[in-house]
């Protein structure tokens, strides 16, 4: 007699339930108070750059969205945390929760015209707003300090009790509470409806209309949440280092985001977190081998992972784990 086929209730319903080595993962954040206490500041920059990993995860991963100009997002959600504490705005949930309203509005504005996109016009148009609000932070010396960044930058303590020390120690621990937290809702839309109408889009967006899935309401809805989480990992970097430059919404800081997924792989929610903290602790210790040409050894690891392993290494070791676990069951 065969198997009852998989409904598509049932199959959310198990893509929701926890694995043991997701909590494993999760469990694992916590090492670095023991193995690495010298190291919660690097830690706290692996947790934002993570963050911010995610959020490009969500449109490019399972919506199939490039986008070029990340940074934009992330740079707009930096200032606007840096900005209302130079005026005395300086509680951090409070920036983080600004930063997010600005960011939603700001990528709900340009939705509109992504939407409208595809392919090599949608790389562009992307790129395009990254370089047009970089030269806006730029220019606006009044505002952002331009090329000599943000002053006046004055955090407040965390729910008026932690402050953030030298150590890294509040920045870690706040970092890591904020990325888990915003893992969790993203983790529940990806394994929703709304999140298998995004994977239909990302395969074949024209088709999707016809079982009532409009792919460019979609497209918004979910570019949106993406910018609004690429803002929340930039008030993060401005309140956790108190300093905010135009090094934040850079085009480098785009192509850097990029590589983390491919490293880790897109679509899997944890290959933007393993990507992430593969690229920052390589950065860190290929920099401090030869500090003029340290992305030199990660452009060799980027083209070995990506000949040897398509799929990033998190796809790899799931092909590996499906492999393993078969050959049991069997």
């Amino acid at each position: 007699m065969s198997a009852p086929s998989l409904t598509p209730h049932s199959y959310l319903q198990r893509q929701v339930r926890w694995h043991p080595l997701e909590y494993l993962f999760w469990l694992a954040t916590i090492l670095p108070f023991f193995v690495f206490p010298n190291y919660l500041s690097l830690a706290s920059q692996i947790a934002i750059t993570a963050l911010f990993a995610l959020s490009l995860d969500l449109i490019l991963g399972y919506a199939g969205i490039v986008s070029l100009g990340h940074a934009a997002f992330f740079g707009v959600g930096a200032y606007t945390a840096g900005i209302i504490s130079k005026h005395g705005y300086g509680d951090p949930l409070f920036g983080l929760l600004v930063a997010a309203l600005i960011t939603g509005v700001f990528g709900l504005a340009t939705s509109f015209i992504v939407a409208r996109f595809k392919h090599l016009a949608l790389i562009m148009i992307t790129l395009g707003l990254g370089i047009l609000v970089h030269e806006l932070a730029n220019s606006a010396h009044w505002l952002t300090g331009g090329a000599d960044g943000l002053q006046g930058i004055r955090i407040g303590k965390l729910l008026g009790i932690y402050e953030f020390d030298l150590w890294g120690r509040t920045a870690y621990i706040y970092s890591l509470v904020v990325l888990f937290l915003v893992f969790l809702m993203v983790r529940r839309l990806t394994n929703s409806p709304f999140g298998l109408a995004l994977r239909g889009i990302r395969e074949n967006s024209v088709r999707m209309p016809a079982i009532g899935a409009p792919s460019a309401a979609h497209i918004r809805k979910v570019y949106t949440m993406s910018a609004a989480i690429a803002g929340i990992a930039g008030a993060l970097l401005a309140q956790t280092t108190s300093t905010v430059s135009l090094g934040v919404i850079d085009f480098q800081r785009s192509a850097d985001v990029l590589v983390m997924l491919v490293l880790g792989g897109a679509g899997m929610l944890y290959g933007g977190l393993i990507g992430a903290i593969i690229f920052m602790v390589a950065r860190d210790q290929f920099s401090g081998i030869n500090p003029q040409y340290w992305y030199f050894w990660i452009g060799l690891l980027l083209v070995a992972v990506v000949m040897l392993l398509p799929n990033g290494i998190l796809g790899g070791l799931s092909h590996l784990y499906r492999m393993l676990t078969g050959r049991r069951s069997t």
